[in-house]
C-alpha cells in the first residue's frame, strides 16, 4: 500500500497530540492518531513522538499515513438534468440528496455514476477514478448546478478559472430572519470546527480565506430570499457565512435550527447560476437553473412579501 506523508506546524501549542492531529487532518479520528503515535508515524525532528506528548509552539511534525486504495466508480444509468453539454464539457441540474462522487456511506448511485453511464471514457482523469470530470462539487442536499470536463484540457482550464475566480456561480437561498441590507459581503476566513470536525467554522486557525457576496430577493415575515455570489468555493461556505451573521439558511440543521422548518429538513439552497469561459472557443458561457419544486414550495408557505 502506498503512504502519505503530512507536515503539519503547530501554531498555538498546549493540546493532546491526537486532538491536535485529529483536528488537523481531514478524515483522521483520535483513535486513528493515537494508532499512528503508538506505531512511530508520528515524528518531531526525525525522532517518534510519545502519545503523552503535547503539541508545542513553532513545533513541525511530519505524519505517516496509509494511502487509502480508491476504487473504480461504475457507470449506473440515472437519468440526468443536463444544461449544456459539447465534446467539452458538460453541465447537469443535480438534484438535491444526490452525491457528487462516490465517498464513505455513499458508494454509488452518485452524480459519477450518471456521469459515467452518460459520457462513457469522455471524462477527464484528473480527479481520479472516484472523481473522473469533476471541477467542483457542491453538497448532497443541495441542488443546481455541476460542471463536468470530458477531458484533461477543459479540466485544467476550468480549475484555472476557479483558481482566477473568472468561474462564477451564484446561489439562491431560504434564510431564517429578515436582512436588513439589501446588499452585502462577508469576507470571513473559514475552516474545521475546533470543537467538532465534522463541521465548518468562521476561524482564524487552520484557516482558507473566504468571500461570499449577498443581496437580497424578497423579504417575507420572518424569512429572506436571498441570492448569494461565490467568490471562493470553501467547503459549505454559504452556509457557515450566512450562520454567522445571523442569518441560516433555512432547513440548515448543521449550522441554523436542529428541527426541520416548513417541511424543510435539508438547507434551501439551490445553486442556480454558472458562468464561465468555454475551454476551446473562450466565449463566454452563461447558465440558469429554474427553481426546484421543493424551493417553489417554500416561497409558497412564506406567503406575501413583506411591506
Amino acid at each position: 500500500m502506498a503512504l502519505k506523508t503530512s507536515k503539519i506546524k503547530c501554531e498555538d501549542g498546549g493540546e493532546r497530540l491526537d486532538v491536535f492531529l485529529a483536528a488537523r487532518l481531514p478524515g483522521l479520528t483520535r483513535s486513528a492518531a493515537q494508532k499512528l503515535l503508538e506505531t512511530g508515524r508520528v515524528t518531531l525532528n526525525g525522532i517518534p513522538v510519545r502519545k503523552s506528548h503535547k503539541s508545542s509552539q513553532g513545533e513541525t511534525y511530519i505524519v505517516t499515513q496509509d494511502e487509502p486504495e480508491e476504487s473504480f466508480a461504475a457507470p449506473q444509468d440515472i437519468p440526468l438534468d443536463i444544461l449544456f453539454e459539447d465534446t467539452d464539457v458538460i453541465v447537469v441540474n443535480k438534484p438535491r440528496g444526490m452525491v457528487v462522487h462516490p465517498a464513505p456511506g455513499h458508494p454509488d448511485g452518485t452524480l459519477v455514476n450518471a456521469l459515467l453511464s452518460h459520457c462513457g471514457e469522455s471524462l477527464s482523469g484528473i480527479g481520479g477514478v472516484k472523481r473522473p470530470g469533476i471541477v467542483h462539487r457542491i453538497d448532497k442536499d443541495t441542488s443546481g448546478l455541476v460542471i463536468a470536463a470530458k477531458n484533461d484540457r477543459a479540466h485544467l482550464s476550468l480549475a484555472s478559472q476557479l483558481s482566477a475566480r473568472t468561474l462564477t456561480r451564484g446561489y439562491d437561498a431560504v434564510v431564517r430572519g429578515v436582512m436588513k441590507n439589501d446588499s452585502g459581503t462577508i469576507n470571513a476566513a473559514i475552516g474545521r470546527c475546533p470543537t467538532d470536525r465534522k463541521r465548518q467554522a468562521v476561524t482564524d486557525k487552520n484557516s482558507r480565506q473566504a468571500v461570499t457576496h449577498y443581496e437580497v430577493v424578497t423579504r417575507y415575515k420572518g424569512f429572506t430570499h436571498v441570492h448569494c455570489r461565490l467568490e471562493t468555493g470553501r467547503t459549505h461556505q454559504i452556509r457557515v457565512h450566512l450562520a454567522h451573521i445571523g442569518y441560516p439558511v433555512l432547513g440548515d440543521t448543521v449550522y441554523g435550527r436542529k428541527k426541520p422548518e416548513l417541511g424543510q429538513s435539508c438547507q434551501c439552497l439551490h445553486a442556480r447560476q454558472l458562468r464561465f469561459i468555454h475551454p476551446s472557443t473562450s466565449e463566454t458561457v452563461e447558465l440558469n437553473a429554474d427553481l426546484p419544486p421543493y424551493f417553489i414550495e417554500v416561497l409558497r408557505k412564506l406567503g406575501s412579501p413583506a411591506e
